[in-house]
Formats: structure tokens, sequence, C-alpha cells
């Protein structure tokens, strides 16, 4: 199995003035690829830092690929380290990046400065993969310490991005790479911890080649990714789709998609595939659980719209929630979760509604615990409420109740 390790190089990396995503989508395309990732590294500007760094992960790693340090400053010292490493004598010009340089400096009306040409040096044993989003160069060392390849990418997100094409391409060529299928599961209304524990018995009876990885995320619920390194991927899909099902059979309706999806995608292909419309009443969530239907492209024939009614005022007179229900209630409960859900279904004419009402922070009403949201969902055969209490900032509050919302209409269509 070849293995590879990911290096960011920067100061600003460190303290979290910036944050790192180059490495999350390096390691994804190269897995994807069958590339092992091995570990994944964050490292200062400083020549020995990043030469005892390198020097390490090459003696164990057939790949190694760093992102930074290669802009015009003074600080950006990775390329002089890069040159001692390699045992490289001095820099050559590379035509390929001088032009890409002088094109990009060009069209955005600047003079060309020695620091802008210094970029398109490089040294002497480095191939060069022209960067044609930045100005700095795209470097490959092959066989350092006699057994690695070393790949400099640029730091600047797009452009570390933008090169993983050309640095997948280049791996396939010169590494013989195993074949890694995946199959995901999408689960939603139920703990990791509690998740482990049901499926612990069909988990220890996976073949040994496959391996089953735990993904939570708020908003999408958790993602179980079996991963299965194979040279006959026809064979190995149909061995993963027969062990999907007894997953599928323990889990019920927890499982709301056999894809990397998420709710709102998932929920949309429910409406379309049943010819129903859906609306929301909103007051905790203030709007989240609208955008989330509206990011999804042809949502516009499942979603009618949605009533944002933060102030009491607005449940009322829009949504005709009555007055002595919010009196005798309160603002968050399950009678007037309900009453929104009702009032916005019955406002825009769909088959289905959903409301929250509830507290996201950071701040209470002195009844009910900040992060208590209650989700009243409608339809042609009633109306169910749900109440959920959450533990987060404000932020993620909002994201869980819309989520926790999106989920709840979905196994009420699923019943209906």
């Amino acid at each position: 199995m070849i293995k590879a390790s990911i290096v960011t190089i920067g100061d600003e990396i460190l303290i979290g003035q910036i944050v790192d995503t180059n490495s999350s989508h390096i390691a994804q395309a190269l897995e994807e690829a069958g590339v092992k990732i091995a570990g994944m590294y964050s490292i200062a500007d400083n020549a020995g830092e990043i030469e005892k760094t390198l020097t390490a992960l090459l003696t164990s790693c057939d790949i190694v690929i760093t992102t930074g340090g290669l802009g015009p400053t003074k600080d950006d010292i990775t390329k002089a380290t890069l040159l001692k490493i390699s045992g490289s004598k001095g820099y050559v010009e590379n035509p390929g990046q001088l032009e890409m340089v002088k094109k990009i400096l060009h069209g955005r009306g600047l003079d060309i400065l020695p620091s802008n040409m210094a970029q398109a040096m490089v040294p002497d044993r480095a191939e060069v993969i022209v960067n044609k989003l930045g100005t700095a160069p795209i470097m490959v060392f092959r066989d350092l310490l006699g057994k690695g390849t070393l790949y400099s990418l640029p730091g600047v997100p797009h452009e570390a991005v933008g090169a993983i094409p050309d640095i997948v391409e280049d791996i396939k060529k010169h590494f013989s790479l195993s074949q890694i299928v995946h199959t995901n599961v999408m689960v939603y209304g139920i703990a990791e911890s509690a998740l482990s524990d049901l499926i612990a018995p069909w988990e220890d009876a996976l073949p040994q080649d496959m391996h089953l990885a735990y993904l939570p995320n708020t908003l999408t619920g958790i993602r179980l990714r079996l991963s299965t390194y194979s040279d006959n991927t026809s064979d190995t899909l149909e061995r993963q789709k027969a062990q999907i099902a007894k997953l599928k059979a323990i889990l019920g309706n927890k499982v709301y998609s056999d894809k990397d999806s998420n709710l709102e995608t998932a929920l949309g292909e429910l409406l379309i595939r049943r010819g129903k419309t859906v609306s929301c009443a909103e007051s905790c969530t203030g709007g989240e659980i609208a955008h989330m239907f509206t990011t999804v492209a042809g949502s516009s024939a499942y979603f009618l719209g949605s009533v944002t009614s933060y102030a009491v005022s607005v449940k009322e007179k829009v949504l005709g929630v009555d007055p002595e229900v919010i009196e005798k209630y309160g603002v968050v409960s399950s009678e007037v979760a309900a009453a929104m859900a009702e009032g916005v279904k019955k406002l825009t004419g769909s088959d289905y509604a959903v409301a929250t009402t509830g507290l996201s922070g950071p701040s209470g009403d002195g009844i009910n615990p900040v992060g208590t949201v209650w989700i009243g969902v409608t339809g042609p055969h009633g109306t169910i409420t749900q109440k959920y209490c959450y533990h987060n900032d404000r932020k993620r509050n909002i994201e869980r109740f819309a989520a926790s919302a999106l989920n709840l209409l979905r196994l009420y269509i699923l019943e209906d």
C-alpha cells in the first residue's frame, strides 16, 4: 500500500490566523486514488524544523506533499530548504512558470518585480508542474533519500486545491496504486456511542478486509463509510452491498440515504417521489430550515416558502396562532409549535409543514433551559410535536434545531 504524509508549512496556521483546509482536500483526493494517508502535520516557517520533519517523513512514506512557504517574501524559506534536502547544486529558471508569472501579473496590470521573477527559479533537481492559478511553481522531487517523492504545493487554498488533479495524475503514473472502494450510509437521530453499541455485532462480523469509519456532522448526522482495498472493484461492491443490506435492516428509518448526502437533499428526493410540497414556520431557527431547503437545486418543485415568525406578533397575525395558546402554554411549547406548523400549511397550501420554537441562546426564558426546541410537523393525517434539548453555543444549537426539524419531517412523511 502506498503511504503519504501531508505537511502544511506556515506560522499563520500554527497561531490560528488561517485554518488549514488544504490538507483535508488533498487527503480526500489521495484516498480516493488509492493512497493511504499516514499522517498530517503543521510546522513553522523554520528551516531546521522543515528539514527535520521532511527528512523523517521521507524515510517512512512513499509520498510527502507540502503546502505553503513558496511566496515571494523573505520569510518563505521552503524552496531553499528543499534545495538542500534534494542535494541540488543551485537554482534554474523554469520557462513555463516564468511565462505564467508574466501572464498573471500583466493580466492584473502589475509590474513584474525581481521577487516575482525569482518565483520561477527552482532547485535543479526539481521537476515543475506549472501552476496555472498563481505565480509559485508546483515542484516535484523524486527519489529523495533514496526512497520518497515530494510534491511542494503553494499554500494559497485555491492554488493548492487546483493543483490536486495534476498531483494525482502524476502519482498514478509513477506508483502502482490499490483501489479503495467506499460505500456510504447516512444516519440521523442516534448518538454516535449508541449507534456503535447497536451495530457492534454487525461490525465485529465484517470481513477482515473491510473497515468501517464513523464520520459525525452536526447538520448531516453520522456518515458510516465502509471501505475496502481491492483489485476487483465489481466483486467488492457486491460484497459491500450485502453487508450494507444487513446494516440497514438493523437501523431501519434511522438511515436516510445510502450515499454521501444530507438531510435536505434526501428529503427533497422523498417529496419529489411522492409529488408533495412543504413549507416551514421558523422562530428560533431564523430561516435556517428554509436556507437548507433552497440550497438544493430544483427545490422549487416542492418547497413553497416560509415564515420567519421571530416576534410573537408575527406568530399571531401571520400564522394565526391563538394569543390565548401563547398566554397559557408559553412561546416555547408543544402547542405553539403545532399551531405554527398548521398556520403556515394553511397559509401556503402545502401538503406538509414544519415549525420550530425554542431557545438557541445564550439567554433563556426562565422556564426552559437554553438549547430547548419544540418542533411541530403537520400533514394530511394530523400534527405531531417533539421536544429536543441540546447544549451547544447559539450557532450550533440553531444548526441542530434545523437538522432535527428536517429529520422529524422526514420520519413523518415515511409514516404517512
